[in-house]
């Protein structure tokens, strides 16, 4: 005699219902987080380290020793913030990405969950954007405590400030999937040598970029400097008195440049993984 148990016990031992690939997108989104509990001491001085030292310098010693004007922390802020911003949205991404991809082979893992690898590349740059954003909000009151009152400081732009912060994150992190599945892990300290060092100084961070106009070809080189943008874009949005570039101007740059750089990066990342 059949019994009710019998089309129960069929149906559990049978196919499962198939995972949608927003809950697995969201469970490794989830599991990288908790990653970035655990690590978040070591995380802050990875990125913050750097920023605070000029503020302390820029923004405060030399501005009270008389060698730099008070004034120039305007400038100095805003920049501080972008610095602090790329170097976690760039870090969180091509670092670990560099070690997956290299002696441990950890990616594969990742590579098992059902859904596409474009997906996979797609949270990694999720999941630099909220570093990013963590980042600079961590350096802002810092900064802001070191400093001192910032002349021309406005939250009056609160929606273009939210948009330079995520569109910027996001291009540094899209770059970071670029630069983490296009480098060995042999090459890593050449990596910020040659590509973040000059990156950061030649980004406008630590002067606006209309200063550069003494330099022409300088001030239209650099325009190729991703750091450029969001430098110039939180200056537009907190500092808008000190004459940066137009924030649309800069909102659409990046917006091109995290095409770009999503591009490249998840066609380098499905090379690596098929590869």
């Amino acid at each position: 005699m059949t019994t009710i148990a019998e089309p129960r016990a069929a149906t559990a031992a049978g196919a499962r219902a198939p995972v949608a690939a927003s809950t697995v997108f969201l469970a490794l989104i989830r599991r990288d987080v908790r990653v970035a509990q655990r690590e978040l001491p070591f995380f802050l001085i990875r990125t913050v380290m750097q920023p605070l030292l000029f503020i302390v310098v820029f923004g405060y010693l030399l501005p009270k020793m008389g060698f730099l004007r008070q004034s120039y922390t305007t400038s100095l802020l805003p920049g501080v913030l972008a610095v602090s911003l790329t170097l976690s949205a760039v870090q969180s991404v091509a670092l670990p990405l560099v070690q997956d991809f290299g002696w441990t082979r950890e990616i594969e893992d990742r590579l098992l969950a059902p859904i596409s690898v474009d997906l996979i590349a797609a949270e990694k740059i999720v999941v630099g954007v909220l570093q990013g954003v963590v980042a600079a909000l961590v350096v802002f009151p810092i900064a802001r405590l070191i400093m001192g009152p910032i002349d021309g400081l406005s939250f009056a732009n609160l929606g273009g400030l939210l948009a330079v912060t995520v569109l910027g994150a996001a291009t540094f992190s899209a770059l970071g999937l670029l630069m983490g599945t296009s480098i060995s892990p042999q090459q890593i300290g050449l990596m910020f040598s040659i590509i973040v060092a000059p990156m950061i100084f030649f980004g406008c961070a630590y002067y606006p970029w209309r200063g550069l106009a003494v330099i022409p070809w300088l001030q239209y080189l650099v325009l190729l400097n991703p750091l450029v943008y969001v430098a110039e874009g939180m200056r537009g949005a907190l500092t808008p008195e000190v004459h940066p570039m137009p924030l649309p101007a800069t909102l659409g740059a990046l917006l091109v440049l995290l095409s770009v750089f999503s591009a490249l990066g998840m066609r380098s990342f499905r090379r690596r993984a098929i590869g």
